[in-house]
C-alpha cells in the first residue's frame, strides 16, 4: 500500500468492530460502516485487490480510513488482536476529534487514560495492524460516491 495514514485510524476501526458497526452485503463485494456517533454510514467496495470507500480519509487523502481498515480486518486480510477490541467499545470519536481539534493522538490518549486502560498495550495492538497495512498489496481508488455530509 502506498500510503497508510495516521495510526489513530486503526483505533477508530477497532471501535467500529467492537461496536458491531460493520455490516457486509450478501450479494455484492460491499460493506457498510456506521460512524461512531451514528449519524453517517460509509460504503466500502472492493473488486479483487482494489478497494474504495466514501469516508473522507480514503476518498480525499487516498489512505485507508477507519471503515476500510475495519473491513480489511473483518475479511482477515489484516490480523488484529481480538483481545484489544473490547477496550474500544462505545467511543464517540467524532466528538473527541472535534474537542481535540483533530489531534487524533491526543484524543486517543485522553479516552484511554480516562478509562484507565494501559495505553502502551493498546498502541502495540495498533502498531501490529499498521505494519501489516504497510505490507498489504492492495490498491485504493477514490470511490464513485462522495463522503456523506
Amino acid at each position: 500500500m502506498e500510503k497508510v495514514g495516521p495510526i489513530e485510524k486503526i483505533y477508530e476501526a477497532f471501535s467500529a468492530l467492537a461496536d458491531g458497526r460493520v455490516e457486509f452485503s450478501d450479494d455484492v463485494n460491499e460493506a457498510h460502516v456506521q460512524s461512531s456517533n451514528g449519524k453517517k454510514s460509509y460504503t466500502v467496495v472492493w473488486e479483487g485487490d482494489v478497494y474504495s470507500s466514501n469516508d473522507n480519509a480514503t476518498y480525499w487523502q487516498a489512505y485507508p480510513g477507519y471503515p476500510l481498515i475495519a473491513v480489511l480486518i473483518r475479511q482477515g486480510r489484516v490480523k488484529a488482536d481480538e483481545k484489544a477490541l473490547p477496550y474500544f467499545k462505545n467511543i464517540n470519536w467524532h466528538e473527541l476529534n472535534t474537542r481535540f481539534k483533530r489531534d487524533y493522538a491526543k484524543a486517543f490518549e485522553h479516552v484511554m487514560n480516562e478509562r484507565g486502560y494501559d495505553v502502551d498495550v493498546l498502541k502495540k495492538a495498533a502498531d501490529e495492524v499498521y505494519e501489516q497495512l504497510k505490507e498489504l498489496d492492495i490498491t485504493i481508488r477514490r470511490g464513485k460516491n462522495r463522503p456523506p455530509k
